[in-house]
């Protein structure tokens, strides 16, 4: 696509470009700042869909959950100061789950730059350590060059967050500027003297460990790993909230590393003579605080593959570095020769059978047993229905319980982010309306941007979510009874009614207070032809799906806290 053509307003040589790029979708708070933007996305209103949300989080959150889901970069445009800063959280989490994402901010006046004119923030400053890369564009006939690196940068090594500035006065300048073609997405492969000593490291390894995780994936780059896996004999787990990049139900799959790991798939990270982290930052989740591996040389010989050169070696000093994008190192691998592997069958079934050991769900207090309804789920859903999670104790029940198996059916922040449960649930929808979509939202998880469910709404994304509702801040109720024993501070909550609430926003609503209601009260939410969203409400107790919460008090107090 070749849009250039005479003399045309910074805001008009943006939006082409963007069209140029690919773009479909954008997700937006309105502002003043950039009303030229808006004006000539109403033009391209049949080409860019432009999705009008309720607070910047919940649009920047849904610009990510787009980019984790296509791999293209989510686009989000908010207004300066409030605007931005809201927006911060959304470019956070794009960029530990290395997502490809452009913030657009609108940005003041040219001429009143430095003056602390109104809502004006340096965004260099602001978003240094945040994204990838920041830009303010202070030439309207510079948009094309600067939007195109936008977007190679977005997507091109680690994938990540790109944060661009919009001077309200450069928007309405008119400039005539020549577009830049498409952005290219360009491959690192691994050389062939290091495929040749991954080899020869899986001849020899008596108990090897694949770990997959990080961005960058595709379809066929999972089907590639899997392959790699069978030719090999290799058990396969997945690092925090990237358990989709595997088949959960396939016999090579040894569970996940975070906060609902296994102790039987610990051990076996500790235990291995070979372990394989393929696009994985091998982060503090991931690690267990940085426990399960020595630092700064792992005990066991370690291979590390990384699209970041920055990553390799990072924390830890890897036997074998290999900078390659995980599209590029999956092919390869794929093709490997195939190695004698049944002197370790053992290992390889064995790490399996702890998984699905893991997978069988304890009785909880309370009239809920969630992971009856999870096992419901299991069942019930569809191999490609989409779960999204924000962060909270209840998100381990959707980790532990759940078994994705197939690509991009989770979406969740390994940056532990609050509220993204439900903007994540709807750009999905919008993204993909034929699959089910399901957002699992504690009680105070829901409630920073259940506004979103107005945008449900407005746009008919049936969506349905599940808030979780035990009247607090479990997580930190959880490690509070750890460390402070029976001294119960700020974190308990006083809630709506949350299917009531649902109802007012136009979505249907259920409340359920006992496992049996929940299949059929899930059944109704189907079948309403709405977004749905049906409160569980669950015993304060069922804390954990290991411990409750009393007895986590009196496990800390036996072991000398006070109350």
């Amino acid at each position: 696509m070749n849009i250039t053509k005479g003399k045309r307003n910074g805001g008009q040589i943006l939006v082409d470009a963007l069209r140029i790029h690919g773009v479909d979708r954008a997700f937006c708070v309105p502002g003043e700042s950039y009303l030229a933007v808006l004006d000539a996305l109403h033009d391209a209103r049949d080409a860019i869909e432009l999705i009008v949300c309720r607070q910047e989080g919940g649009a920047c959150y849904m610009a990510e959950a787009y980019g984790k889901l296509t791999g293209k970069p989510g686009i989000c445009f908010v207004t300066r100061g409030p605007g931005a800063t809201n927006a911060s959280i959304g470019v956070h989490t794009a960029f530990q789950d290395s997502t490809p994402l452009i913030l657009f901010i609108g940005q003041v006046a040219r001429d009143q730059a430095e003056r602390e004119a109104f809502q004006e923030i340096d965004y260099r400053h602001m978003f240094g350590h945040l994204a990838k890369w920041v830009v303010e564009i202070d030439a309207a006939e510079r948009i094309p060059e600067l939007v195109s690196q936008a977007f190679h940068r977005a997507v091109n090594g680690r994938p990540g967050p790109v944060v661009v500035a919009l001077p309200e006065d450069m928007l309405t300048d008119l400039a005539e500027a020549r577009d830049a073609p498409a952005y290219v997405r360009t491959e690192i492969h691994p050389g062939p003297d290091q495929l040749q000593e991954l080899h020869g490291h899986l001849q020899q390894a008596q108990r090897p460990l694949v770990v997959v995780g990080g961005g960058g994936w595709s379809q066929q780059s999972v089907a590639d790993i899997r392959a790699f896996s069978e030719g090999a004999g290799l058990p396969v787990a997945a690092s925090f909230r990237c358990q989709d990049l595997f088949d959960n139900t396939h016999p090579h799959y040894a569970g996940d590393l975070g906060i609902a790991a296994g102790p039987g798939l610990l051990e076996r990270v500790r235990n291995s003579d070979l372990l394989i982290a393929v696009g994985a930052r091998l982060g503090e989740m991931t690690t267990g605080g940085y426990t399960l591996l020595d630092i700064p040389v792992p005990r066991q010989p370690l291979v590390h593959v990384h699209p970041g050169a920055e990553e390799l070696g990072r924390v830890y000093h890897p036997t074998l570095a290999i900078n390659a994008s995980v599209g590029a190192f999956a092919r390869r691998v794929a093709a490997l020769a195939p190695v004698d592997w049944s002197y370790r069958e053992a290992w390889l079934r064995g790490a399996n059978a702890d998984y699905l050991d893991n997978l069988a769900h304890p009785r909880v207090p309370g009239n809920v047993q969630m992971g009856d309804i999870m096992a419901w789920l299991r069942a019930h859903l569809p191999a490609d229905a989409i779960l999204t999670t924000g962060a909270g104790n209840y998100s381990s029940w959707a980790h532990r319980f759940y078994q994705y198996r197939t690509y991009r059916t989770q979406l969740g922040p390994t940056n532990g982010s609050m509220g993204y449960g439900v903007p994540a649930a709807i750009a999905a929808k919008l993204t993909d309306r034929a699959r089910t979509v399901v957002a699992f939202a504690g009680d105070g998880c829901f409630l920073m941007n259940g506004q979103e469910l107005a945008t449900a709404a407005q746009y008919d994304a049936r969506i349905i979510v599940l808030v979780i509702n035990n009247g607090m801040y479990g997580t930190i109720r959880m490690h509070q009874e750890r460390h402070y024993p029976g001294r119960v501070s700020g974190t308990q909550l006083t809630n709506p009614d949350f299917a009531a609430l649902a109802r007012a926003y136009g979505l249907h609503g259920e409340t359920v207070e006992d496992t049996a209601a929940f299949a059929p009260a899930f059944e109704r939410a189907e079948q309403s032809g709405k977004p749905a969203l049906i409160e569980i409400r669950i015993d304060p107790e069922a804390l954990t799906p290991r411990q409750s919460l009393s007895q986590i008090r009196e496990q800390a107090l036996a072991k000398g806290g006070a109350a």
